[in-house]
């Protein structure tokens, strides 16, 4: 095994940094236990685990995951973290029979959504909300 990988994950504005270190199988969000989250969010955050323990077995348990997310809201959090989970676990174990479960499931779990907010355009109120036209 490997001392310890870093990997990033992006979405939207969140940034979120991913260390797997050799340890006793716990994931550690901004030094809180994934406990502490909601179910739904500790679902989005398990899923990399879950998708990986058919082929990695019980190699998952002899790993310490510890992410660090800055920036965004709670839900682009969560899924900046997952993204940098699932990339630290493929490079982590090299295996790429877990890169193509993960791409086949879902691609966003290796993938960053590139998508930003559109800028606001000069003399109209949004982006694209203009002022509505009569012609009576």
């Amino acid at each position: 095994m490997k001392n310890a990988i870093i990997a990033t994950g992006k979405r939207k504005t969140s940034v979120a940094r991913a260390v797997i270190k050799p340890g006793k199988g716990k994931i550690m969000i901004n030094k809180k236990p994934i406990s502490l989250f909601n179910e739904f969010h500790q679902l989005l955050l398990k899923e990399p685990l879950v998708l990986a323990q058919p082929i990695l077995k019980d190699k998952l348990k002899q790993v310490d995951i510890e992410v660090n997310v800055r920036g965004g809201g709670v839900e682009s959090q969560v899924g900046a973290s997952r993204l940098a989970i699932a990339k630290a676990l493929v490079e982590f174990f090299g295996s790429q029979q877990l890169k193509k479960a993960y791409l086949k499931y879902d691609k966003t779990l290796l993938v960053a959504d590139v998508r930003r907010k559109e800028m606001r355009k000069w003399g109209i109120s949004k982006a694209r909300k203009k002022r509505q036209k009569s012609y009576r």
